[in-house]
């Protein structure tokens, strides 16, 4: 064991595992949009793809999500960082002009009905929510069936991110607590670095 070992308050521990890919959840219904932003969100399956994301009770896109049946994931960028900050900290319930005020551009994609998409993204995928009543209501836990994905070439194309070759302000943003965020670093690849 490793000289630098110190307990971790079990309340934060989370945040040992949880600086995955932050992300963006857009919802629509009955003609409201809004956006979010989400830590919590992790694949699920390949075939047919599934993710699954947490969204608690006091969030609005989660009412519009259980409304409709629908919601979109995305990838936010550096150069996106405020605008990702803000929408996890403003609500539609007390700021109607939420989107305005962060600065959300929004479009919507062929095929996929209202469903509001962020502009500036790297990565956007579309889903299908599968109800879990319990999971919701215990866990606050969602699952989407993926129906459609798109990315951003310059960051990502045949099957993989390649950031390193892209100007760093597309690389991803990791969110850790109180602010602050990493971007996505150094690339190391296991068949060529470690030899």
């Amino acid at each position: 064991m490793t000289q630098q070992f110190a307990p971790v308050e079990l309340e934060k521990a989370y945040r040992l595992i949880n600086h995955g890919t932050t992300a963006l959840v857009s919802a629509h219904h009955n003609g409201t949009d809004n956006v979010m932003s989400a830590s919590w969100v992790c694949g699920l399956d390949f075939r047919p793809a599934k993710l699954t994301v947490v969204l608690d009770k006091i969030a609005r896109t989660r009412e519009l999500i259980e409304q409709s049946g629908f919601f979109a994931i995305q990838v936010p960028t550096v150069a996106q960082l405020q605008m990702t900050y803000d929408l996890g900290n403003r609500t539609l319930r007390t700021d109607p002009d939420k989107l305005q005020h962060c600065g959300a551009e929004l479009f919507r994609m062929e095929g996929h009905g209202d469903l509001p998409f962020v502009a500036g993204c790297s990565a956007w995928l579309a889903c299908k929510l599968i109800p879990e009543p319990h999971n919701q209501q215990a866990h606050d836990l969602f699952i989407g069936e993926i129906v459609g994905a798109w990315a951003d070439t310059r960051v990502f194309n045949d099957g993989h991110w390649h950031f390193e070759d892209a100007d760093p302000s597309l690389r991803s943003l990791h969110y850790i607590a109180g602010g602050q965020f990493y971007a996505t670093g150094e690339p190391l690849n296991a068949n060529t670095d470690l030899k």
